[in-house]
């Protein structure tokens, strides 16, 4: 049968890159991506910020990025995937740093959103981010 309308059609999955030295913030971000967005997500994550770089395209629907990695830090790396076109509203800056510095060093619009990673009300604030991410094309 022949399906005419786009509603019909399958949705592309969303691409979620992740960049961060942290195994461990990895993994548990991609096993979070792929249990609560089954079908919809192709996660991929990168622990070398330099490997990651040759992965960045304009069809990222969010690129999670830690702040602080050896060998290329957060803010190069956020002004590579923006000149690569990758839209700065799809990217979201993790760090351990505290809120306010964050903010500084992130003013509104220069990406999506700056979170601590270690603080549990940045950690929710992230989670409703991320479902309003979810449901924009």
């Amino acid at each position: 049968m022949y399906y005419c309308c786009l509603e019909e059609r399958m949705a592309e999955p969303k691409r979620v890159v992740i960049v961060d030295d942290s195994p461990g913030f990895c993994s548990m971000w991609r096993r979070f991506f792929e249990e609560r967005y089954d079908g919809k997500v192709a996660v991929e994550s990168y622990l070398d910020p330099l490997k990651a770089l040759a992965e960045i395209r304009p069809d990222i629907g969010l690129l999670v990025l830690d702040l602080e990695m050896p060998g290329l830090d957060g803010i190069k790396f956020l002004e590579y995937a923006a000149a690569k076109g990758v839209d700065r509203r799809r990217v979201v800056i993790s760090s351990g740093r505290d809120a306010d510095e964050l903010h500084r060093l992130f003013p509104a619009g220069r990406c999506l959103a700056v979170i601590n990673k270690d603080d549990p009300a940045q950690q929710a604030a992230f989670l409703m981010i991320l479902e309003s991410v979810m449901r924009k094309p």
